[in-house]
């Protein structure tokens, strides 16, 4: 790709975080320009072009990845539909960025990861958490020794969306085989995070479970059965050495948000967002070291954002960040942003955590 052509845009999905995530952050980086969008009705597609001012508006997916000014197919619709729509984009030679999970089955994302590597594309997933300035700080702190050796990671997730009452928005997410869980989705980012951080894991056990067997829409008031997890705890040892535990839940009221804590033979560390996802401004990392007492802020360095100077906040950044590495990737030839086999073995790993689970998901 010439570094002076713009990374020409196709949207597949216009829902919020297409809305409030995707557009914004494409805007903010100069590298992409949004030139088609495509949704599961016409008429939405329309609405959506109009509204963002993208040039074109597909009749369906199949239209938009068949365009010869699209370079780069965003797959943003709901995860039982990543498949088709991703095997279609790769079959004709695109680049394709897919939100996360990349499927609902391994053997599936297994599939578009050879297909990936076959059609000799760009592919990267939507795991933007590692992308934040905050998390690339963490990161950067633990390689150069500020905890020393890490003896125990603890990692904390609460959300309050995946309750049982929940929006028909989200009915996607009841069926168990949709994998679109709070395990799923938020196991799955800030498993992601933390073990890009510290390493994989070696050995472990866990419990992943439903504490709501029925889950009532809100809008009509109709009982649905739930079969996907809403409670997910994990204990074990890390491949470096040291412990880890985790505990992700769905469907918590209040005093919800994320916590993680690091700590070594020489310091320690604490990352913490307000909320899971939505959030407004970046995680905030605190440490100390040596025995000092109380942690004490650490400010987040800029140079660690991609998109640096931007008017995107919180949960948008990290996405715009991810954008921007993205376009270094694919103009530079390089791989800083995670990609289709980062997701194969998260997937991997989320399946070995279920099946090993000491309760039945039911």
């Amino acid at each position: 790709m010439s570094k002076s052509s713009k990374i020409r845009v196709g949207l597949v999905g216009a829902g919020e975080w297409a809305r409030n995530g995707h557009v914004p952050a494409l805007r903010e980086v100069p590298e992409f320009e949004l030139v088609a969008v495509a949704t599961s009705r016409p008429v939405t597609a329309r609405e959506a072009a109009a509204r963002f001012a993208i040039p074109h508006a597909c009749s369906d997916a199949t239209e938009l990845i068949g365009r010869d000014d699209v370079d780069l197919v965003v797959v943003n619709n709901r995860a039982p539909d990543h498949l088709a729509v991703t095997r279609a984009a790769l079959d004709a030679g695109k680049h394709v960025y897919c939100e996360w999970p990349l499927t609902t089955r391994l053997a599936d994302s297994e599939q578009l990861l050879a297909s990936a590597e076959r059609a000799g594309v760009r592919h990267v997933v939507g795991l933007q958490r590692r992308m934040a300035g905050s998390s690339r700080h963490l990161r950067e702190l633990i390689a150069e020794g500020y905890v020393g050796t890490v003896r125990s990671v603890h990692l904390h997730v609460t959300e309050p969306t995946f309750a049982q009452r929940r929006a028909s928005v989200l009915g996607f997410t009841i069926p168990g085989e949709n994998f679109s869980s709070v395990f799923s989705i938020y196991g799955g980012h800030y498993l992601d995070l933390i073990l890009t951080a510290v390493g994989g894991l070696d050995a472990f056990s866990s419990v992943v479970t439903s504490q709501f067997p029925w889950v009532t829409l809100t809008e009509s008031g109709e009982n649905v059965e739930s079969t996907a997890p809403d409670q997910m705890l994990l204990s074990g040892t890390l491949a470096r050495g040291g412990v880890i535990s985790a505990h992700v839940e769905g469907g918590k009221r209040s005093g919800y948000g994320v916590r993680i804590d690091i700590t070594g033979a020489d310091g320690d560390l604490r990352l913490t967002y307000d909320q899971a996802f939505g959030a407004t401004h970046d995680g905030e990392l605190a440490g100390a070291r040596h025995g000092q007492g109380s942690l004490v802020a650490l400010p987040i360095p800029e140079r660690l954002q991609w998109l640096s100077s931007s008017n995107l906040r919180g949960s948008v950044r990290e996405l715009g960040n991810l954008y921007a590495a993205f376009a270094r990737d694919m103009i530079d030839g390089t791989q800083h942003t995670p990609s289709f086999h980062d997701a194969v073995r998260l997937h991997a790993l989320l399946d070995a955590i279920e099946s090993r689970s000491l309760s039945p998901s039911r």
